[in-house]
Parts: C-alpha cells; sequence; structure tokens
C-alpha cells in the first residue's frame, strides 16, 4: 500500500509538472511575441501597417502596408477549410460507417501516408504538376486579354488547394475517431424508426459526433494558417489582392521569406507579422471553440 501510494503522488507531481512546464510554454511564447511585435505598431502606425497594401520595405521610402497579407491569409485559409473539412469528414463517414476491412484498410493507409509527407514534398509536386496545370487553365481563360498578368500557375488557386489536401490528413482521422465513438445504441435506435442508413449517418451519427468533427476543423485551420514552406513554394510570393489567379503571399511565407536578411524596422515589422498572426490564430480558436460549446448545448 505504501509503494502503490508513493507511485500516485509520484506520477501526480510528474503530471503536475508537466502540466505546468505547458502553460509557462505558452506564456512565454505570447510574452515574447507581444513584446518583439509591439515596437513596430508605434514606429510605423497601427492604421498604416494593417490596412495599407504597398509592401516595399527597401525602398527609399519604405512602406509596410500588410493588409493585402493579411486578406490573402484570411481568404486563403477559409476556403481552403471549406473545401478540405467537407472532403474529409465525408471520407471519415466512409472509413467508419460504409468501409469494408479491405477497402477501409487501403484508404486508412493512404490517410496516414499523406500525413506522413512532408510540406515541401507538397510545396514540390504543386510547383511541378498543379502549378503547370494552373497556367494552362490561366492561358485559356485569359486568351487575348492585354490586361492580365500571368504567373506561371503559382496563385492563389493553387495555393487553396494545396492547403485543403494538407489537412485532410487532421480532419479525417479527428472525425473518424469521433464518429467511431458515437454509441452503437443510437445507430439501433434511428434504424429501429425505420431510418435508413444514410438517413441514420446524416441526421444521428455526425450530429452526435460534431464536437469531435469542429476539433478536426479547428486542428485543421491551425495547420493551414501555420503552413509556409509548400504555400511559398506554389503562391508565387507577390504581395496582391487574393484574386484566384493572383501571386500572392500569405503571412507565414511573409516571415519566412524575409526574415533572413531583414534589419531595423523591417525586422521589427516582420516581428508585428508574427504577432498579427498569434492574434489571428487565438480568435480563430476562440470562435471555434464557443461554436463548440454552443452545439453542445444545443445537442443536449
Amino acid at each position: 500500500m505504501i509503494k502503490k501510494a508513493f507511485i500516485e503522488k509520484t506520477a501526480n507531481i510528474v503530471f503536475l509538472i508537466c502540466a505546468v512546464a505547458a502553460v509557462f510554454a505558452v506564456c512565454a511564447i505570447t510574452f515574447y511575441v507581444f513584446i518583439k511585435g509591439t515596437p513596430a505598431l508605434k514606429e510605423v502606425g497601427v492604421c498604416d501597417l494593417l490596412f495599407e497594401t504597398v509592401w516595399k520595405p527597401t525602398a527609399a521610402e519604405p512602406s509596410y502596408g500588410i493588409g493585402y497579407i493579411i486578406l490573402t491569409s484570411v481568404a486563403g485559409t477559409g476556403a481552403a477549410v471549406l473545401t478540405g473539412v467537407p472532403i474529409g469528414l465525408l471520407t471519415a463517414v466512409f472509413l467508419s460507417e460504409m468501409a469494408g476491412k479491405r477497402a477501409g484498410s487501403v484508404v486508412h493507409g493512404a490517410v496516414e501516408l499523406l500525413a506522413a509527407i512532408p510540406s515541401v514534398i507538397y510545396g514540390l509536386i504543386g510547383m511541378m504538376i498543379l502549378n503547370s496545370l494552373m497556367f494552362k487553365l490561366e492561358k485559356a481563360l485569359f486568351a487575348g486579354d492585354p490586361s492580365h498578368q500571368y504567373t506561371g500557375g503559382a496563385n492563389m488557386l493553387s495555393a487553396v488547394i494545396v492547403l485543403a489536401v494538407m489537412i485532410l490528413p487532421t480532419v479525417i482521422s479527428v472525425s473518424t475517431s469521433a464518429l467511431k465513438s458515437v454509441p452503437d445504441s443510437l445507430r439501433a435506435a434511428s434504424y429501429a424508426l425505420g431510418a435508413t442508413k444514410e438517413q441514420t449517418i446524416f441526421k444521428t451519427v455526425i450530429p452526435a459526433a460534431k464536437s469531435g468533427i469542429l476539433t478536426g476543423a479547428v486542428l485543421g485551420t491551425g495547420r493551414a494558417l501555420g503552413e509556409a514552406m509548400a504555400i511559398n513554394m506554389v503562391a508565387g510570393g507577390a504581395v496582391n489582392i487574393p484574386f484566384p489567379f493572383n501571386s500572392v503571399r500569405t503571412l507565414t511565407t511573409q516571415i519566412a521569406s524575409e526574415m533572413g536578411y531583414a534589419g531595423g524596422t523591417h525586422r521589427d515589422v516582420l516581428f508585428t507579422v508574427g504577432l498579427v498572426l498569434y492574434v489571428f490564430i487565438l480568435i480563430v480558436n476562440f470562435v471555434l471553440l464557443k461554436a463548440r460549446k454552443a452545439g453542445a448545448q444545443l445537442g443536449s
């Protein structure tokens, strides 16, 4: 008994230390980001930085407007989530509710392989294949339009497609676990009332698993917001308004592209870009958490 009590007490202490370390890490990151990101807000000005659209940090009269960059991150992430989450959810439904043992193992293996592929490989495939296809589409759509500036297929649409594919493993894995955790008694009750298999899935199982599905969407959104390498390779890297066939740049690629050589105010502004990204992620997670709680309350 004494040995068991000692083990339990030790385990509690270890778990407490880990929890405190996690909280400390979050607080330290938050403190550092805010300390490094606020000086440029005072020097450049909040409105000039956040709402201006001209980015020329090395010009004789430098301009640090990141309005288009923020808009690109919001639009690109939103489009990728709206594309990837429904596909991921339907794939999870197939894996948990419809797939046989052989088909399920094949699809599950493919999903695991998608999760294991490094970001740079996604970017390389997108740059070599997707950008080429987009360039052909661009030439077909804008043939005879002298005002259109061709990007070689490196554009907003390519970035959205790559992001949508990259978030699929996260959404599928979390959603599949959520769907499988729904009690079989709910399915049996639905069938007993005369519902078909499809009606049971979409009107009983998915609503019961919505909390876990929303968690997958949150994680997928975080993955889309934080991706830099692949997007830097397929999006073109220019600061433009985020139209589908425009070369664009996101908050993450902005930092990754210029932090290596930036100095002075330019470097301070890049830290502010990181602060904007951090705040944006906090807002997204807060909104989705509230939506998840609201959905749980409605379900109960």
